[in-house]
């Protein structure tokens, strides 16, 4: 199942690209990082509600709330530096420069949680 999710989850991150791209034409890229942001915002709350998982807030422990806050703050690097690229560059351009995470992630995923890297684990 997780595969599916990986899958729809890369199909939408393209959108993504091609819709940002289109909405911040005559938008601050800051700005539009921050409305996308309050989207993303509501939805995520809304399928907490949906799913009534609101009650394992308080369940959380301190170190998942750390790293869940750090995970955050990376997110919003990601997205301001990415907005601020497809401004100034082309989407068919800044898209590829920036899946290069997907190297990235699979080296850190190695130094810091030991997981394997195997050609196997290259081509999923």
């Amino acid at each position: 199942m997780w595969l599916v999710f990986a899958i729809l989850s890369a199909v939408f991150a393209a959108l993504t690209s091609i819709l940002a791209k289109v909405g911040i034409s005559d938008v601050n890229s800051t700005l539009a990082t921050a409305i996308r942001t309050v989207v993303v915002l509501a939805m995520s709350w809304g399928m907490v509600f949906l799913t009534k998982v609101q009650g394992g807030l308080s369940e959380i422990s301190r170190r998942s709330w750390i790293f869940l806050i750090l995970s955050g703050l990376a997110t919003g690097a990601s997205w301001l530096f990415y907005y601020r690229a497809l401004q100034l560059g082309e989407v068919s351009k800044v898209a590829p420069i920036d899946k290069m995470s997907i190297v990235i992630t699979l080296v850190l995923a190695f130094v810091f949680l030991h997981e394997q890297f195997t050609a196997k684990s290259l081509m999923l």
